[in-house]
């Protein structure tokens, strides 16, 4: 789960509404387990300002949740009234920590993963009310307590809203392509997540409420060779 509010993001920008906030839980029928996700996104005259956290509640013995991700950008924009106004700044960390079992059932120890500063551009590609978008970030990606042969991630972000003339159903994902040396010997790395969501909430003046879901669709990613496909279904509710 991750930047869906960029597209958001990139509307509000330039629109200068406030803070947008919501939460996720969905069941990954992949992995097993519930995730927990907190997005947030919010305008200002310099640029935007965006972050979420994962919370994985993996089922490894802890009576709690055990592995936690969280992504944080930040976009500069000082010339949005000029011929410009779509590129940005861009500047983001990446970082996480997970927990796993000593072997022995009773003790637990945990790790930083996938922490990463990326520093680059943006361009968002719009019509006139926001309601198609497409961003794309190029970024120079420096991964602590890695390596990579080429320091760069490519990333395109899309939404769409009210689909097929739906009311309420809204399309949004991102995929990301990135270069990293890991223990398997492959240095490519990519992942999707296209979501779907329909605003349930607006047939019972709620319009908060969103149930939906996502497709993970990765290759060479969190330690798995080669391709993997997993489906996730929830709920969303946007405060």
């Amino acid at each position: 789960m991750k930047k869906m509010l960029l597209v958001a993001a990139m509307l509000l920008a330039f629109v200068g509404a406030k803070a947008q906030t919501n939460i996720q839980e969905m069941y990954d029928f992949g992995r097993g387990h519930f995730t927990t996700t907190l997005e947030m996104f919010k305008s200002d005259p310099w640029g935007s300002t965006f972050f979420f956290t994962d919370i994985y509640h993996t089922n490894v013995g802890v009576p709690a949740p055990t592995d936690f991700y969280t992504e944080i950008a930040r976009s500069l924009n000082f010339w949005h009234t000029t011929a410009l106004k779509d590129l940005s700044l861009h500047v983001e960390w990446n970082g996480g920590i997970g927990i796993f079992d000593n072997g022995f059932g009773t003790s637990y120890h945990g790790y930083a993963v996938n922490n990463a500063w990326l520093y680059g551009v943006e361009y968002c590609f719009h019509n006139a009310n926001f309601s198609k978008t497409l961003t794309l970030e190029a970024m120079y990606k420096d991964i602590r307590g890695g390596s990579s042969k080429v320091p760069l991630q490519l990333t395109a972000v899309w939404g769409l809203t009210n689909i097929f003339g739906v009311k309420g159903l809204d399309f949004s994902g991102f995929a990301d392509f990135w270069w990293e040396d890991q223990a398997m010997g492959t240095s490519t790395v990519f992942l999707t997540e296209p979501q779907l969501w329909y605003n349930v909430g607006q047939h019972f003046a709620c319009n908060n409420l969103m149930v939906g879901g996502e497709v993970e669709v990765a290759n060479n990613f969190a330690g798995v060779e080669g391709w993997t496909v997993r489906p996730c279904l929830g709920v969303k509710w946007a405060f």
